[in-house]
């Protein structure tokens, strides 16, 4: 008699790959004074303490406060999500042109899911909302379909249909009481 094949090893999901431009989530502040400096990534250690079993990798990419990107440093964004061997992205980002980065990447790059996600305070700030807005956006990113998604403030945002509510230190859709 012969031998029943083997069964195949079990494959466990696919890495989602981080790429980290900077922004207040990466921001250090030496005192009330003092200019910040934008640090090391910190997503993925926050992710480590919280115990993710979802594999991932981080690609450090800028350091830059997001009122800082340009055009060329938003291409290279691109060309790194579309470089990369994966379908699923989270790319940490600063909130103020955050918007601006996704509709670049909603343009330039197809068939991958991308999700943006940045923090009014900085992660290293104990009352930072940069806790609940990588988890959040970490499990949006293996949820959604294809496209370039904002996810903020318990929200999953388009980049046509929101805003940055600076007054309210949130993202808000364009039209009060759209469903996102």
């Amino acid at each position: 008699m012969g031998k029943e094949p083997e069964a195949p090893a079990a494959q466990g999901p696919s890495p989602i790959m981080i790429v980290t431009t900077g922004g207040t989530i990466d921001k250090l502040y030496f005192d009330a004074k003092s200019e910040f400096q934008v640090g090391a990534p910190q997503i993925g250690q926050l992710l480590a303490e919280a115990n993710v079993g979802v594999p991932f990798e981080v690609h450090p990419l800028l350091h830059k406060d997001s009122l800082d990107l340009t055009g060329a440093d938003r291409e290279l964004i691109a060309e790194k999500v579309r470089s990369l061997p994966a379908q699923r992205f989270l790319i940490t980002h600063g909130t103020d042109t955050m918007l601006q980065t996704a509709l670049l990447l909603e343009e330039r790059v197809r068939d991958k899911v991308i999700v943006l996600v940045g923090a009014m305070q900085p992660a290293l700030i104990r009352n930072s909302d940069a806790f609940f807005n990588i988890g959040f956006a970490f499990a949006a990113a293996q949820l959604l379909g294809p496209g370039s998604y904002v996810a903020m403030n318990g929200r999953v945002f388009r980049p046509r249909e929101t805003r940055k509510n600076r007054e309210l230190g949130r993202f808000e859709p364009l039209v009060p009481g759209a469903s996102s």
